[in-house]
This record gives structure tokens, sequence and C-alpha cells, in this order.
């Protein structure tokens, strides 16, 4: 059974022409190609017996010759704020993790694009993983669409937004994130707005380079934390080869292609950067490109190595920023208490 199903080829790794030829191959009008592409990926249906509009020797067709790789929910946990994590497992028994967000304005999917992370960021709890590959865009999309159902079916709502904030450093696995946004904002895919989505990165300078080149739709935000270099390169290695000077010229080419203001995300913690020189070195940073600043609760990973910075000096970071013109918000921590918030994701389940 096993030899069967890997003879079979995964039908959503194939484009639309060459599913057209196939049909003609074997005596089927090449419109058949169309109906099953919005059966995979306008209406997300996976088995070829629900397809109701193909004849019943249609689909005995595919079934010979075609299978269809998919995740499943390995375990569902929910936070007593609503937030839902999913341990999902892949097809290839390996496991990520991806979170529903609510709030009353919004339903955010978090999600990830590589099984662990390559990068060392200290803070980060995925990051003591290692990293076993990248996700197709295939994975990446079922993640999108399982929590899209969640949301209906748990909320009555729908999906509004999506951040690649979970597991992995999406421009690390690009052309595979850049296939899975692309069926889930296209007209003959799940037809989400471009401008609902958000890819994090830590910050990749010829990658954020690239993007702009590429002329991408979706919005950009960096993984920032500290604007002097020192600080930043202990807390995130990534910034010995992309140093903030680079990182800087990088957004700028950003925003000059795009016109869209780049968000930085920054954690105030104890001892690490609270302090006056750090708000001031963040605020001069951000002056060089348009820019908003989301300032981060710090979420515990268990290993005591870090600490959230105190209220008053997070205030000041808010204010310094604002009286100079710079968007400034506090972000709170959802779901916490199953360790699905920021830089919490780290496969700890039974």
């Amino acid at each position: 059974m096993l030899g069967e199903m890997t003879s079979k080829k995964d039908i959503r790794k194939i484009d639309q022409k060459a599913l057209e030829a196939f049909f003609v191959a074997h005596g089927e009008k090449p419109y058949r190609a169309k109906q099953v592409m919005e059966w995979l990926w306008k209406k997300s249906v996976l088995d070829f017996e629900e397809m109701s509009n193909l004849s019943q020797k249609t689909r005995a067709l595919l079934q010979e010759y075609f299978h269809v790789p998919t995740i499943t929910v390995h375990r569902k946990q929910q936070s007593k704020d609503g937030t839902i994590k999913n341990a999902v497992k892949l097809s290839d028994g390996l496991i990520v993790e991806s979170v529903l967000i609510p709030t009353s304005k919004r339903i955010t999917a978090c999600v990830s694009s590589q099984v662990g992370c390559s990068l060392d960021c200290t803070f980060c709890a995925t990051a003591k993983l290692k990293r076993m590959r990248n996700l197709n865009a295939d994975e990446i999309y079922d993640q999108v669409v399982t929590i899209k159902r969640q949301a209906e079916e748990e909320f009555g709502r729908p999906l509004t937004n999506i951040v690649f904030m979970g597991m992995g450093e999406p421009l690390l696995n690009y052309q595979e994130v850049i296939k899975a946004i692309d069926r889930v904002t296209s007209d003959q895919g799940l037809m989400m707005a471009s401008k609902r989505i958000t890819l994090s990165t830590v910050g990749i300078a010829k990658m954020i380079r690239k993007m702009a080149d590429d002329g991408v739709k979706f919005n950009l935000a960096v993984s920032l934390h500290a604007a002097i270099d020192t600080t930043r390169t202990q807390l995130m290695p990534i910034n010995q080869s992309n140093n903030l000077n680079d990182l800087a010229d990088a957004i700028a080419y950003w925003y000059k292609l795009t016109k869209r203001k780049v968000t930085y995300e920054y954690v105030v913690w104890e001892g690490v950067n609270d302090n006056e020189q750090h708000a001031r070195a963040l605020l001069e940073f951000c002056k060089r490109t348009p820019s908003k600043v989301n300032l981060i609760e710090y979420n515990p990973i268990g290993d005591g190595k870090y600490a959230q910075g105190k209220a008053n000096i997070i205030g000041f970071y808010q204010d310094l920023l604002e009286r100079n013109g710079i968007v400034a918000r506090v972000r709170k921590s959802r779901g916490q208490d199953i360790d699905a918030a920021c830089g919490q994701l780290a496969n700890k389940f039974d």
C-alpha cells in the first residue's frame, strides 16, 4: 500500500497546464483541470470523492494517479483568552505549531514556515529546536485553511488576517512562502487581501530587497529588539551578518519601491535594553525610514534568562517615539497560558 501511495504524484505539486495535458492524454476534456484546481485551492477540498461536478470515472482516474498529502491537527489547545494553538502533524510525521488569535475586531492566523529554526535567537523557544526542513506551500496553505475553519466553527466569524510569525524564518523558505501567499490571495484561491498578510523576519537584508524587487503586496515586520549592534548581536546572532546598517538600507529600499511602512517588533527586557540609550537608538533607527513600532510583551520560555522590562520604561519608549511622530503600540500577549504567545512555539506536548 505504501509503495502504491508513493508512486502516485502529489496533485498539488503540478500546475493547471500539466493537469490539462494529463486529462487530454487520458481522453478527458482539458477543462477538467480547472475544475480540479478550484476544488483544491478555492474550496480546499482534498478528497477526490467530494469533487461532485466530476464523473465517477474522472474521480477514479484521479485516485489512480494522484494523492493529496495534507496536515492533521495532532493536538488542539485553547487558552482562557480564546486563543487556539494547533500542533500540526505533517504528512511525514513532523510537527509544527500554528495559532488562531481572536480579538474583538479580527481573527488572525499565525502560521509556521519551517520545522524548527536555525537562527539561534536567544529569547525564542523555537530557536532551541533543530531546523528539520522547510514547509511546502501546500502545508502553509493548509495551516491557513485549518484556522479559517476553526474561526468559523468556534467563533462564527471569518479569518481576517495572516501573520508569518510562527516557527521558522519565512525568508529562508522564500519560494514556498510566496507560493502559499499566492494561493491564499489569488482569485483561484482563498481571495484574501494581501494587505491583511504580514511577513515577519529577523531581518535578512538581501531577501528584503528581493521582496521589494518582486513587487510583493503584503506587509513587512522586522523583529528588531535593539537598535545598537552589540546588544542586537547578543540577542540575535544573525545581526553579525545582517547588521543594523545593512538592515536599515534594505528597509529604505523596501519603502522606496513599495511605499509601505515597516513595522518593528521590539521587546524591552530588564537589564538588556531597558534604558534611555536604547530607547533613543530605536528612535533614531525609526527615523531612517517611515515606520511604526509594536512594543511586545515578553513571553517567558522557561530558561529564566530574560525578564520583562518594567512598565515605566516601556511607557518611556512609547512616549518618546510618539512625541517624535512614530506610531508606537504596546501589544499584550495572547495565549501565554498554553505557550502559544510570540516566541513560545516549541512543540511542548505529550
